[in-house]
């Protein structure tokens, strides 16, 4: 056996001397098909929220019509969502390092979105909108932090391995199972009506739906056990997600931050606000069927599957992640603007969006690693996600009743207008990088050289 493969993972020199099938390729922790076959269910571990959170984007028309909502109404159920985040953002990680541990805490977040879909379908089956926002409430509760106990297994089993490639496909896996639901709920619809017309067939349809959150529960379940015999095998504690809220911290934090919150604020307001409410929107200006619809407006998530583990990769190579960051802004309002005033097929500014999408979100994100202290970045990516949950929460409200008072040519003057403002901080964040000596906007290897040259920096 290869001495780098039977590296522990986390754990110490005192390991757990396995027997018979226990010490086999596919059930020792320390062999590389054990951990590939742990990677295929810890990626599934957020599928089912995935999958479900865009269920209302995928039946927008057939919601509408047959639940007899507007549209500020339909949009609803993302903003509630997004609110409980607004504020879970801080506290997911806590609560899973000092509360529940990951293991437990994976199983509850994973019980929130299960539990929250039901909730949803049932108020669909009996024609409650209320009791439909309660279900996304609860749904919210447990997605985004379901995300981070997802992201703190992948560190406890791959850290300082192929942690990289790990989370690529945890995003590939995602954005599959958005894909999936807009290309399948319709048409699963179209079948259940058949025999259970009206919000009846809606809620059953919503309700089989379902039964991709209970995968996902079990492959909760599943990752509890293997990671629990992992640690016993290995000696090793079980994961920790690192954050450290310090909210005492915020008043430290650099300029430069707070724009680079207002560029991810402002940008993704104009995508995920968009995909919930665009299938209406390609049937009515491109007279499209439902069916070709969710297939045009679900090609961002298609495209930024396969392209964000090629584009993270791509610069991590290159550097100069301003530039990227430009590159995703100004492709993605030059899109909106032909979706707005042209008739040219959505197919191609859809693709070309799926790919400025995931240039941005590679290339944003990191950032905050390269301007903030180690121990102090767990409150900044809280801050981060709590401000661009706020901003989708009330952006999705606004988009709405735009959409209701004014209809789709104002929703993508207002989506320009936000790219502009994202456009704007990105110059303003450049200016204010250069200044400083042009760190976030390096190349690559002149950032591995500046990182080499310099002592890291700890806390007093």
């Amino acid at each position: 056996m290869d001495k780098e493969e039977t590296k522990p993972l986390l754990g110490g020199d005192d390991e757990e001397e396995l027997t018979g099938c226990g010490a086999t390729l596919p059930c020792d922790p320390r062999r590389w098909l054990h951990r590939f076959l742990v990677l295929i269910i810890m990626c599934f571990l957020s599928f089912g929220s995935y999958f479900c959170y865009d269920n209302p984007a995928a039946m927008q028309d057939t919601m509408e019509s047959v639940l007899h909502l507007s549209t500020s109404q339909f949009m609803m159920f993302y903003a509630l969502y997004s609110w409980p985040n607004v504020i879970l953002c801080f506290f997911g990680g806590f609560l899973i390092d000092r509360v529940f541990g990951i293991r437990l805490g994976a199983i509850i977040f994973a019980a929130f979105v299960t539990v929250g879909q039901v909730i949803f379908a049932l108020g669909a089956y009996i024609n409650s909108y209320w009791t439909m926002n309660m279900g996304r409430f609860v749904f919210g509760l447990g997605g985004e932090s379901l995300a981070v106990a997802q992201n703190t297994y992948a560190v406890s089993w791959f850290k300082g391995r192929e942690l990289n490639m790990v989370f690529g496909l945890q995003l590939s896996f995602s954005r599959i199972g958005s894909t999936v639901n807009m290309n399948v709920m319709q048409p699963l619809y179209n079948s259940v009506q058949n025999i259970i017309p009206g919000y009846q067939g809606l809620g059953v349809t919503l309700f089989l739906a379902t039964i991709t959150c209970g995968y996902s529960m079990c492959c909760a379940l599943a990752m509890a056990y293997y990671d629990r015999r992992a640690a016993r095998i290995l000696k090793r504690d079980g994961g920790k997600t690192g954050e450290v809220i310090q909210l005492k911290d915020v008043k430290d934090f650099p300029a430069s931050l707070w724009v680079i919150c207002i560029i991810c604020v402002a940008y993704y307001v104009t995508v995920f606000p968009f995909i919930g409410l665009g299938l209406v929107f390609f049937e009515m200006k491109f007279d499209m069927d439902p069916s070709e619809a969710n297939l045009v407006n679900s090609l961002v998530y298609v495209i930024s599957a396969g392209a964000s583990p090629v584009f993270g990769f791509l610069i991590d190579r290159t550097g100069k992640n301003i530039f990227w960051v430009l590159t995703g802004v100004t492709f993605t309002l030059g899109c909106h603007a032909i979706l707005a005033f042209t008739f040219v097929n959505p197919f191609f500014p859809m693709i070309t969006m799926g790919l400025a999408y995931s240039v941005l979100a590679s290339a944003l994100w990191p950032m905050v690693a390269l301007i903030i202290p180690e121990y102090q970045l767990g409150t900044a990516y809280g801050l981060m996600q709590s401000i661009q949950n706020l901003g989708l929460a009330i952006v999705a409200q606004v988009a709405g009743s735009i959409v209701d008072a004014k209809g789709y040519l104002l929703l993508e003057v207002f989506n320009l207008a936000w790219l502009c403002v994202a456009l704007i901080a990105t110059v303003l964040l450049y200016l204010m990088d250069a200044s400083k000596g042009g760190k976030l906007n390096l190349a690559a290897w002149k950032r591995k050289a500046l990182a080499a040259a310099e002592p890291e920096k700890k806390p007093l």
